[in-house]
């Protein structure tokens, strides 16, 4: 996967909130939100490719979590990026 161009994650009142950015990815219909964890990944996975294992490996290095949640939460949260479009698989 590879975040698409144009998404910066910013922090709004303490909550953390997808911002698009440039008139092509305006669409004030969709706000997207991310609670703490999901918000670490994103920075975490950077600007280059990566895959639902590095975003599983992530989570082991920073969370108390086994290893089989660590993998089905990345792939859900790996799927819920792909379906708002701010992921490129």
């Amino acid at each position: 996967m590879k975040k698409k161009s144009g998404f910066t994650l910013r922090d709004v009142c303490g909550e953390h909130v997808m911002v698009a950015e440039g008139k092509e990815n305006i669409d004030f219909s969709n706000i997207i939100s991310m609670n703490e964890t999901s918000a670490y990944l994103w920075t975490k996975m950077g600007e280059g490719t990566f895959s639902v294992h590095d975003m599983a490996d992530a989570l082991l290095e920073e969370y108390d979590v086994d290893e089989a949640t660590a993998l089905a939460d990345s792939k859900a949260l790996a799927e819920q990026w792909v379906n708002a479009g701010i992921v490129e698989p």
